[in-house]
């Protein structure tokens, strides 16, 4: 029987105080570049590469953990060596590192302003390819009742109904709720389509006895929020009108 061949790249045949996994049990994660931190979850190489050469060329492809993070799985697979198991298991640690942050921020007691959420869901939102629109639902204390998904898709498509955020609010018994949606292009100024559905929020929360306090826009590393604008408060008053 032919031999098997032993690549010379191959981890197994580094010293052991320089094999990705060994290093971090001894002297713990935080001693392990990024490169070997993503080998470790590749674990396996392929003919010429190792595991930790696999992770050196994500690096170099996408330069920061937070892009690799936001890419499409197909750009992943677009290195050689990396199955289809190999990206599920990258994409959900970062994933895992994403709503670590966001439980740092965790929505806890009452909400006393716009940065409060803002800090709980941009770490969530901030990346994404697409829209996704969530409401937070709130008591009479302004204590956090539940964050729910509401819609989302494309940047032309997602446009939740009124009807349905109002639901979503009456079937959680909320006093008041605070929309939130993200820009993927990173800007969070709001366009005519959002001024108007948060006009619209403002009127029909007022009729079913549900307070809108705020619809915050998520672009990258900002935010905009429709009550520090002024603008909520602008949208009652026409409510008053009606």
């Amino acid at each position: 029987m032919t031999p098997k061949k032993v690549y010379e790249r191959a981890i197994l045949n580094w010293p052991e105080e320089d094999r990705p996994r060994e290093k971090l049990l001894k002297y713990g994660a935080h001693t392990l570049s990024n490169a070997e931190l993503l080998a470790i979850l590749i674990r396996i190489g392929v003919k010429g590469s190792s595991a930790v050469d696999l992770g050196r060329e994500l690096m170099r492809k996408f330069k920061t953990l937070r892009a690799i993070s936001a890419c499409d799985p197909a750009e992943l697979h677009e290195i050689k060596g990396l199955s289809t198991a190999k990206v599920a298991q990258i994409k959900a640690a970062v994933e895992l590192g994403r709503r670590m942050m966001s439980e740092e921020r965790a929505l806890e007691g009452p909400i006393r302003s716009s940065s409060d959420v803002a800090d709980y869901l941009m770490p969530l939102l901030r990346d994404l390819k697409h829209e996704v629109f969530k409401v937070v639902l709130l008591d009479r204390r302004n204590s956090v009742l539940d964050v729910v998904d509401v819609d989302e898709g494309d940047v032309a498509r997602t446009q939740p109904s009124i009807r349905k955020i109002m639901l979503r609010a009456a079937q959680a018994y909320a006093a008041a709720i605070i929309a939130v949606h993200n820009h993927p292009s990173g800007d969070p100024t709001p366009s005519e389509q959002d001024k108007l559905l948060t006009r619209d929020l403002v009127i029909a929360g007022r009729a079913m006895d549900i307070r809108v306090f705020d619809h915050l826009i998520i672009g990258d590393g900002r935010y905009f929020s429709f009550a520090d604008e002024g603008l909520i408060e602008e949208y009652e008053r026409r409510a008053i009108l009606i």
